[in-house]
């Protein structure tokens, strides 16, 4: 397989290759950094919940990174969703940080220049697009 020439699909790439599921480190960094949220998952299948929203967080972000086929449009579209969930804009913008996070906690020394100056060109284009809703 070669390597994407896309920072962000390199960085999901490389961890994949490091890490089988994303999802606890992803929602241990949640939970430690914002601890108000436990209580936003219920109890019984969270766990199938908290999977399918990291993946369909990663496939928007992977495409708004990339060829923004439609996909990446599900970020504004969760906007309202957790708005009416009652999750602050800063909450759900934080996030896709938290992720960024767990990322590069699993590439280590293979977090490179390139890589964190795409994530953080994302960041900001994500924070934008939120805050034009």
């Amino acid at each position: 397989m070669t390597a994407s020439a896309n920072p962000i699909e390199r960085s999901f790439e490389l961890a994949a290759e490091r890490c089988e599921d994303l999802t606890p480190l992803v929602y241990r960094h949640l939970f430690d950094t914002h601890p108000e949220t436990r209580t936003m998952f219920r109890t019984e299948g969270s766990e199938l919940v908290k999977g399918s929203m990291l993946a369909m967080t990663i496939d928007a972000i992977l495409d708004f990174a990339g060829q923004r086929t439609g996909h990446f449009r599900l970020i504004t579209s969760e906007v309202s969703s957790h708005d009416a969930y009652g999750t602050s804009r800063e909450l759900f913008i934080a996030f896709f940080a938290i992720i960024a996070q767990t990322v590069r906690e699993v590439l280590g020394a293979d977090w490179s220049d390139d890589i964190d100056a795409a994530w953080r060109q994302l960041l900001g284009d994500i924070e934008s697009l939120v805050a034009a809703q």
